[in-house]
């Protein structure tokens, strides 16, 4: 069945424990960045639509690089991530710099997603079975309510540095369907990988194969109303931390399923997740990518016409 997608990739984040930009930070054989080679994936898999949601005051850099390299090969449209669609009578702290959240991030970008999409993160490599298994599903995908969503789900041994913890989501699964959502910070400790949850619960051990979430999630455009119905609600729940709180679309998804407004199919890969946690980490990566280049997966220069 053809049918319209769009990838919705978020690219607002600050890259703090990186130190920099590192959405343009180059790491394929010949200057590519991680974004290149999800839009790359993307398109061979039956995406038609990129949206890039950044920070305005990156707009140019990022339109002068990424933009201009795959513009060509795919519809690509940008929109920011700006405090200016609060619900009425709300406000944000002048003094806040941080982006409030990933949930607030789609938000920002319902007017420019009509159909069908997916969510990833900018400096993430996500592989290219990845993106065949979630297009699969958006292409079929019937809006009914409840409304049928979904995520990639990760072997948490593919997601993991050598170089420090990294935050998952660690799923719990039942029938195919996510039915529970720890966000966590994890790690390999000596022999055992252990999961630190974010809400100061006890840590616990994860086992290699075990499912967790790289906020590579797929929805409908249903999700604009859910988000934009439960704002008010966050943000009066916050009222004493506007300066830090952040409105997180896990948190979004899983009031949605207790609500029975949604399900959210699990969609397991076997494919390697690949990105820049730490400054350590870029050399394992562009490694990586030169073994997927040597391999054939990818061509040498990816966008050479």
């Amino acid at each position: 069945m053809n049918k319209d997608l769009t990838l919705v990739i978020l690219a607002a984040g600050m890259g703090s424990r990186f130190g920099g930009l590192k959405q343009i930070e180059p790491l394929g054989p010949n200057g590519e960045f991680i974004i290149d080679y999800s839009v790359y994936d993307a398109i061979k898999a039956g995406f038609n639509k990129i949206v890039f949601l950044i920070k305005e005051e990156n707009y140019e850099l990022f339109k002068e690089t990424i933009g201009s390299r795959v513009e060509p090969y795919i519809n690509v449209e940008y929109c920011f991530q700006k405090n200016d669609n609060l619900p009425k009578g709300y406000n944000i702290p002048e003094t806040r710099i941080k982006p409030l959240g990933t949930a607030h991030a789609i938000l920002c970008c319902k007017n420019n997603v009509k159909t069908p999409f997916m969510i990833i993160n900018a400096d993430d490599f996500y592989g290219r079975d990845a993106y065949i298994k979630a297009a699969e599903f958006l292409k079929n995908n019937h809006d009914e309510v409840p409304h049928k969503y979904a995520m990639v789900g990760y072997q948490v041994k593919n997601t993991i540095t050598e170089n420090g913890a990294v935050k998952r989501g660690v799923c719990k699964v039942k029938d195919s369907y996510l039915t529970k959502l720890i966000e966590s910070s994890i790690e390999r400790v000596k022999d055992k990988i252990i999961a630190t949850p974010l809400n100061n619960k006890e840590p616990f051990e994860v086992f290699e194969e075990d499912t967790v979430s790289m906020n590579m999630l797929l929805f409908t455009p249903s999700i604009f109303e859910f988000i934009e119905n439960h704002f008010s609600q966050f943000l009066d729940e916050n009222k004493d931390n506007l300066e830090k709180c952040e409105y997180l679309i896990p948190d979004v998804l899983f009031k949605a399923i207790e609500e029975n407004y949604a399900t959210a199919k699990v969609l397991k890969t076997t494919a390697t997740w690949y990105g820049v946690t730490y400054k350590e980490d870029a050399q394992q990566v562009k490694e990586a990518l030169e073994k997927l280049v040597k391999d054939g997966e990818y061509p040498n220069n990816l966008w050479e016409k």
